[in-house]
C-alpha cells in the first residue's frame, strides 16, 4: 500500500505538467497567420457589376477580363487608325486594379512594328480606360487588395 501512495503522489507531481497552459502573443499568432497566407491569390478577384451573378471564382475573373478585353476592343475599333503596313499583334497589357476600385495601365509590351504604325496606341489603350464602368476591387479575408494582372489583347489594323 506504501508503494501505490509513492507511486500516486509521484504521478500527482509529474501529471501537473500536462495541465500547464502555454501563453503566445499576439504577435507570435500574427507572425504564424502571416507565413501561412497565399498572397498570390485573393478571395474574390476585381469585378464588375455585370458579374455579380456569378458565384464561382474562375467565372467572376473570365467575366472582369471579357468585359475589360471588349471594352478596349470596342474602343479601338471607334478610333481611326491609318497604317502604311497592316498590323497584326497581341499586345500585353499588365494592369494593377487598387483597393479602391481604380484601374492602372502599368505598361504594356507592344511590338516594335505595331509602335511604328501606332506611335500613339499607349495613350489610346490609357484613354479607354477612362470611360470604363465602376469597377469593385479584389478581396483577401474580407479586406480589400490592389491586386496586378496581365491580359492580351489582339489588335489587327488593314
Amino acid at each position: 500500500m506504501r508503494y501505490f501512495l509513492g507511486f500516486l503522489f509521484v504521478l500527482m507531481l509529474t501529471s501537473c505538467e500536462y495541465f500547464n497552459v502555454k501563453k503566445t502573443s499576439s504577435e507570435a499568432i500574427l507572425k504564424e497567420e502571416l507565413q501561412t497566407f497565399n498572397w498570390n491569390d485573393v478571395d474574390e478577384y476585381p469585378s464588375f457589376s455585370a458579374c455579380d451573378s456569378l458565384t464561382v471564382k474562375n467565372d467572376v475573373k473570365e467575366c472582369f477580363q471579357k468585359i475589360l478585353t471588349s471594352h478596349i476592343s470596342d474602343f479601338l475599333q471607334k478610333e481611326i487608325i491609318i497604317v502604311s503596313k497592316d498590323v497584326s499583334d497581341t499586345i500585353v497589357l499588365n494592369f494593377k486594379v487598387s483597393e479602391t476600385g481604380n484601374l492602372k495601365l502599368i505598361d504594356a509590351k507592344i511590338n516594335a512594328v505595331t509602335r511604328e504604325e501606332i506611335p500613339n496606341i499607349e495613350s489610346l489603350l490609357t484613354k479607354s480606360l477612362d470611360s470604363l464602368p465602376k469597377i469593385f476591387p479584389a478581396t483577401k479575408h474580407g479586406q480589400q487588395v490592389t491586386t496586378a494582372f496581365k491580359l492580351p489583347i489582339i489588335v489587327k489594323v488593314n
